[in-house]
Order: C-alpha cells, then structure tokens, then sequence
C-alpha cells in the first residue's frame, strides 16, 4: 500500500504531572486514540502518586509495563499508538529540536512544573521536552491545576504566553449544562482539542 504524507497522523506528546486532575490527561489521552492519532506519554512521579490517590490507578513505574497496562486500560490493539518514556530518558525523540512533536499538553500541570518550563529548567525530560517546543516554536499547551494563583504563578504564566505558550487552566464552564463530571471533564477536553485544530463530537460550540 502506497502512503501519502497526508496520511500520516501527527503524534502528540502528553505529560501528566502531580497537579490533582490526571484524570484529564487520561481522557485526554483516549479521545486521542480513539481518533487514530498515536501518543507520547511521560508521568512524573508525583502523576502516579496523585493517579493512585484520585483513581485508584497503579501504572507501573517501568515505561514498557505502563504501555501494556495502558493498552489494556484503553483497550487498545496496536502497541504502536501509545510509546511511555521515563522521566531521564534523553534520548526519547522530542527530547530533540530535529524530532519535535506535532504539540505538547501538559495535563494537568502543576505550578512547580509551571516554574521549571518559565524558568528553561530541563531537570527531567518533562522540562527538557517543554523546552524544545518552546524554541522550536511548536504548540505547547499547559492546562495548570492550581488555585488561587499567586504572584509568582501569573509572572510565569505571564512570561510563557509571552513566548507563545498556551495556558490553559483547568476550568470547566457550564453553560452545556452538565450532567455528570465526565460532562465537565469533556468540556476542558473539547477546548484542548479546538487549540489542537482536531474536530470532535465532545460538545457543540457556542451558538449551535
């Protein structure tokens, strides 16, 4: 079979930290796979911990354990479609300027991580990875969990939209008249997509 480039379906790099709300990275993550498109995936230490406390959810520590428990989870066949990296993995692709990826979400991400992508800290390849989209000048959305904001929080905020970054906290409206979280959850997932330029059936726009 003949592929055209066109055909090729961008991947998304997806990193979820220990802001309380991994639950939207997972969704995140799922309407994403439900859509073709194949994902990168790193969980910082304290994501794990938080993705235990909230949802009782035990993802291995080890990248190739977490991939098969994540295709189980989203009940996924192609093994190609969810690739984990660990947290010092330097030699993951998008730890690379020559091998961005289409975007990066962080979902959620919390205000430490916030401080270290501000600040060029590339600690971990959370931040590394956050960098390279920076100066590569790909789409880098942060959907910050945190409240209230301090000073601090909104200079940085404020230093990242000025390079491009989009924020994007964690904020879900109610005017679709939610009927249960997964209502709202969606609706934060929906606006992340809408940034991402994918179409989707999560909620109608405004007006429709």
């Amino acid at each position: 079979m003949e592929f055209k480039l066109n055909d090729i379906k961008p991947i998304y790099l997806i990193a979820i930290t220990g802001a309380s709300g991994g639950v939207y990275g997972l969704r995140l993550i799922e309407v994403l796979l439900q859509q073709g498109f194949s994902i990168y995936l790193i969980i910082s230490k304290a994501g794990q911990m938080v993705l235990r406390s909230e949802l009782n959810l035990d993802i291995p520590t080890n990248p190739k354990a977490a991939e098969q428990w994540l295709l189980n989870y989203f009940q996924i066949q192609d093994f190609s479609k969810i690739s984990v990296f660990g947290r010092q993995d330097w030699f993951a692709p998008f730890a690379s300027g020559s091998n961005p990826p289409a975007a990066m979400i962080v979902c959620p991400c919390t205000s430490g991580t916030l401080a270290a992508i501000a600040n060029g800290l590339s600690q971990n390849l959370i931040g590394r990875a956050a960098d390279v989209m920076i100066k590569e000048h790909k789409k880098l959305i942060l959907v910050i969990r945190e409240t209230p904001f301090s000073t601090i929080h909104l200079k940085n905020m404020l230093a990242l939209t000025e390079t491009g970054v989009i924020i994007m906290p964690a904020n879900p409206g109610f005017y679709h008249q939610p009927k249960s979280i997964k209502d709202m959850i969606d609706f934060m997932i929906a606006r992340i997509l809408d940034q991402l330029g994918i179409s989707h059936q999560l909620m109608k726009p405004w007006g429709e």
